[in-house]
């Protein structure tokens, strides 16, 4: 059972390292997000997935493992947390991605709004409120 447990170990250690690259793929992202920059973001996104399979595909090889696994080394129970712990940590952080991306998608397509005199255009008076342009502001442009 030694190399049983040895072979667990390798696994979550693989699943450790895996997660601690796409936690810093994930501040990448996030980075992209808030600069702006679409360009870099493509490549992320199929690196994001190559980690996503990558950690499915050992999960479910140690989900076997542990299964057939009569006796658990000492090691065992606190690796996984490590691993559920980043696990959760990534989660987290692409959760918070999917928030900036989506204000992102927002922010352009107000600003699209007021550019095209969309008719219910919204913009903001100087104490931060509303105002209603109705079209007017692009209408009215000289430029």
């Amino acid at each position: 059972m030694a190399d049983h447990n040895s072979l667990i170990i390798v696994k979550l250690n693989e699943q450790d390292k895996c997660l601690d690259s796409l936690a810093v793929l994930l501040n990448d992202e996030l980075t992209a997000i808030a600069s702006r920059r679409g360009e870099g973001l493509k490549e992320i996104t199929q690196q994001k997935m190559t980690f996503l399979t990558k950690l499915n595909s050992l999960d479910q090889e140690l989900n076997k493992l542990l299964a057939k696994n009569d006796e658990q080394s000492e090691e065992l129970p606190e690796l996984i947390a490590q691993v559920r712990s980043k696990l959760e940590k990534c989660q987290k952080q692409n959760e918070v991605n999917a928030h900036a991306a989506h204000q992102a998608q927002l922010s352009v397509k107000q600003l699209k709004n007021i550019l095209i005199g969309a008719p219910s255009s919204t913009t903001y008076n100087q104490s931060g409120g509303e105002v209603n342009t109705n079209g007017q502001l692009v209408r009215n442009l000289k430029a």
